[in-house]
Protein backbone atom coordinates (compact mmCIF):
# COMPACT_ATOMS: atom_id res chain seq x y z
CA UNK A 1 0.00 0.00 0.00
CA UNK A 2 2.92 2.25 0.39
CA UNK A 3 3.46 2.24 -3.50
CA UNK A 4 0.20 4.44 -3.67
CA UNK A 5 1.18 6.79 -0.65
CA UNK A 6 4.38 8.20 0.11
CA UNK A 7 6.12 8.18 3.67
CA UNK A 8 5.83 11.52 4.94
CA UNK A 9 9.63 12.89 5.92
CA UNK A 10 10.71 15.20 8.68
CA UNK A 11 12.36 17.81 8.24
CA UNK A 12 15.84 17.60 10.43
CA UNK A 13 16.09 21.36 10.15
CA UNK A 14 14.41 24.06 12.68
CA UNK A 15 11.50 25.92 11.56
CA UNK A 16 12.30 29.35 9.57
CA UNK A 17 12.18 32.43 11.46
CA UNK A 18 11.00 35.64 10.08
CA UNK A 19 12.60 39.09 10.40
CA UNK A 20 12.13 40.21 14.16
CA UNK A 21 11.12 43.56 12.16
CA UNK A 22 8.19 42.20 9.97
CA UNK A 23 5.85 41.85 12.96
CA UNK A 24 6.64 45.98 13.49
CA UNK A 25 6.61 46.26 9.59
CA UNK A 26 3.09 44.76 9.54
CA UNK A 27 1.35 46.58 12.36
CA UNK A 28 2.02 50.24 11.25
CA UNK A 29 0.80 49.42 7.34
CA UNK A 30 -2.45 47.89 9.17
CA UNK A 31 -2.01 51.27 11.19
CA UNK A 32 -1.75 53.52 8.23
CA UNK A 33 -4.70 51.59 6.26
CA UNK A 34 -6.66 52.29 9.30
CA UNK A 35 -5.55 55.95 9.28
CA UNK A 36 -6.29 56.18 5.52
CA UNK A 37 -9.58 54.24 5.56
CA UNK A 38 -11.47 54.90 8.69
CA UNK A 39 -10.02 57.91 10.49
CA UNK A 40 -9.24 60.41 8.26
CA UNK A 41 -12.37 60.49 6.04
CA UNK A 42 -14.67 60.96 8.95
CA UNK A 43 -12.45 63.59 10.81
CA UNK A 44 -13.31 65.32 7.23
CA UNK A 45 -17.10 65.04 7.49
CA UNK A 46 -16.66 66.01 11.15
CA UNK A 47 -15.02 69.15 9.61
CA UNK A 48 -17.40 69.83 6.99
CA UNK A 49 -19.83 69.31 9.18
CA UNK A 50 -19.06 71.90 11.54
CA UNK A 51 -18.43 74.66 9.27
CA UNK A 52 -21.72 74.21 8.15
CA UNK A 53 -22.98 74.44 11.41
CA UNK A 54 -21.60 77.89 11.65
CA UNK A 55 -22.35 79.27 8.28
CA UNK A 56 -25.89 79.20 9.31
CA UNK A 57 -27.32 82.74 9.72
CA UNK A 58 -31.11 84.17 9.51
CA UNK A 59 -33.03 83.25 6.58
CA UNK A 60 -31.50 80.20 5.10
CA UNK A 61 -33.68 77.33 4.49
CA UNK A 62 -32.41 73.75 5.88
CA UNK A 63 -33.21 70.14 6.26
CA UNK A 64 -32.79 68.81 9.53
CA UNK A 65 -32.03 65.21 10.23
CA UNK A 66 -35.82 64.53 11.09
CA UNK A 67 -36.95 64.99 7.70
CA UNK A 68 -38.12 68.96 9.16
CA UNK A 69 -37.86 72.11 6.38
CA UNK A 70 -37.87 75.11 7.55
CA UNK A 71 -36.86 78.76 7.50
CA UNK A 72 -34.08 79.97 9.87
CA UNK A 73 -35.82 82.92 11.97
CA UNK A 74 -33.45 83.12 14.82
CA UNK A 75 -29.87 81.91 15.66
CA UNK A 76 -28.60 81.97 19.61
CA UNK A 77 -25.53 81.71 20.76
CA UNK A 78 -26.66 78.46 23.06
CA UNK A 79 -26.32 76.36 19.57
CA UNK A 80 -30.18 76.63 19.43
CA UNK A 81 -32.34 77.79 16.20
CA UNK A 82 -35.49 78.55 15.57
CA UNK A 83 -37.05 77.23 12.66
CA UNK A 84 -40.42 78.51 11.26
CA UNK A 85 -41.95 75.20 9.04
CA UNK A 86 -44.86 77.54 7.89
CA UNK A 87 -46.18 81.21 8.60
CA UNK A 88 -47.82 79.96 12.41
CA UNK A 89 -45.73 76.90 13.15
CA UNK A 90 -42.17 77.93 14.66
CA UNK A 91 -39.81 74.62 16.60
CA UNK A 92 -36.35 75.03 18.42
CA UNK A 93 -33.78 73.05 17.32
CA UNK A 94 -30.25 72.51 18.07
CA UNK A 95 -27.51 73.63 15.42
CA UNK A 96 -26.15 69.85 15.23
CA UNK A 97 -29.24 68.49 13.85
CA UNK A 98 -28.99 70.51 10.51
CA UNK A 99 -28.79 68.02 7.85
CA UNK A 100 -27.77 70.84 4.71
CA UNK A 101 -28.55 73.79 3.99
CA UNK A 102 -31.04 74.51 0.50
CA UNK A 103 -30.84 76.99 -1.82
CA UNK A 104 -32.86 80.13 -1.43
CA UNK A 105 -36.69 79.30 -2.61
CA UNK A 106 -37.05 75.53 -1.81
CA UNK A 107 -39.47 76.03 0.41
CA UNK A 108 -41.88 77.82 -1.73
CA UNK A 109 -41.32 75.11 -4.89
CA UNK A 110 -42.47 72.22 -2.29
Amino acid sequence: MSFFISDAVASAGAPAQGSPYSLIVMLVVFGLIFYFMILRPQQKRAKEHKKLMDSISKGDEVLTTGGLIGRVNKVTDTGVIALALNDTTEVMIKRDFVAAVLPKGTMKAL
